[in-house]
């Protein structure tokens, strides 16, 4: 994704205010952190036993470059704070990894409009909850780990649907459009034209449906590169795109990959960042698109109507141009990427993959 958001929610206050009213931490073993944001603050938590959980890359390297221990899963941990996400279905996952995690303590923390306050009413008739603490708009609080086997009917494994075409895909609760297509991500692919042909790159890939669309219709194309952040959406992608010519990268969407000179770019990109509105994020997809393309290359994508993105795109293009717009969305077309100097990336393999 695109950079922090500054404080994204006060944890740091909240836990440091459990700590004094009682919330005892183990005096050694690691202590699990459930999908912290990049910016937000660990400090209350002793930095040499903070594993990082957490599936998004930027995150993953935002904690990683200030020195955390960081990993995609969780494992047998002292203690588990989780930081809770607004979907609730991956909420009580995450709870319900965390609880299987550890024999210790598991906290919760989250803003009231991350649905904080219902999490934890589902809670109580479930474990021995604390009495929670309100501070900064969220709350926190804390109970003993069940164990696995309590809260195993929260767990969320992957499911599988079907499309208006009857291709069936595996997704997972917490995933964008985990439902079924996105109605954005549809027109799109009914938009692009026939013939299309060589190097192609799928920005934001999400768990593969685009991808796997674009594929089936451009029999010309040597190599689709599917980038996403999250590491469990890539997962289910990998699972719904079996075509050899897609390459698979857990990366930031934001940033150019290196050696990458595409022929088509194409996305639907996020303009939500945690709980807020980011439209620069959109608007950081487009500049990575336009250095991840070859001279004569172009960009598909699909925003929402009210999204602000021609002025990014005249920026970073020599042309560009509204095609469709239906349904609340808008298809655009921009080509002929602006460059401060000659582009010298080479053309990947097929059978190349970034590492994470």
């Amino acid at each position: 994704m695109s950079a922090p958001l500054p404080d994204p929610a006060p944890r740091a206050l909240r836990l440091t205010l459990a700590l004094e009213a009682g919330l005892a931490l183990p005096a050694e073993g690691p202590i699990a952190v459930f999908h912290p944001r990049a910016g937000e603050d660990l400090s209350p938590l002793p930095r040499d036993r903070v594993r990082v959980v957490t599936p998004h890359a930027p995150d993953h390297a935002a904690f990683a470059a200030q020195g955390y221990d960081c990993a995609t899963g969780a494992g047998p941990a002292a203690a588990a704070f989780v930081c809770l996400p607004r979907a609730r279905d991956e909420a009580r996952d995450l709870i319900a990894q965390a609880a299987a995690a550890t024999a210790g303590p598991v906290i919760l923390d989250g803003q009231k409009t991350d649905g904080i306050e219902a999490m934890l009413r589902a809670l109580k008739g479930r474990v021995r909850l604390s009495e929670p603490i309100s501070k900064g708009h969220g709350k926190i609080a804390w109970f003993a780990s069940p164990g696995a086997a309590a809260l195993a009917d929260w767990r969320a494994g992957t499911r599988e649907i079907a499309d208006a075409e009857g291709r069936r895909f595996v997704t997972r609760p917490g995933l964008f459009s985990a439902d079924g297509a996105d109605p954005g991500s549809a027109l799109l692919l009914a938009t692009l034209p026939s013939g299309l042909k060589g190097v192609a790159v799928d920005l934001g890939a999400g768990w593969g449906w685009l991808a796997a669309g674009l594929l089936a219709r451009a029999p010309k194309i040597t190599a689709l590169h599917l980038v996403e952040s999250d590491a469990r959406a890539l997962d289910c992608a990998r699972a719904n795109v079996a075509d050899p010519r897609a390459v698979f990268h857990w990366a930031d969407a934001t940033r150019p990959l290196p050696g990458i000179a595409a022929d088509l770019v194409v996305t639907n990109p996020p303009f939500h960042q945690g709980r807020a509105g980011q439209p620069a994020l959109g608007q950081a997809f487009l500049r990575a698109a336009a250095a991840m393309l070859a001279p004569s290359g172009q960009l598909w994508l699909v925003a929402n109507r009210h999204l602000p993105y021609e002025t990014t795109l005249a920026q970073a293009f020599a042309a560009h141009r509204e095609v469709v717009a239906a349904d609340g969305f808008k298809i655009l077309m921009a080509e002929r990427p602006r460059r401060g100097g000659p582009v010298r990336a080479r053309r990947a393999r097929p059978s190349e993959e970034q590492p994470a």
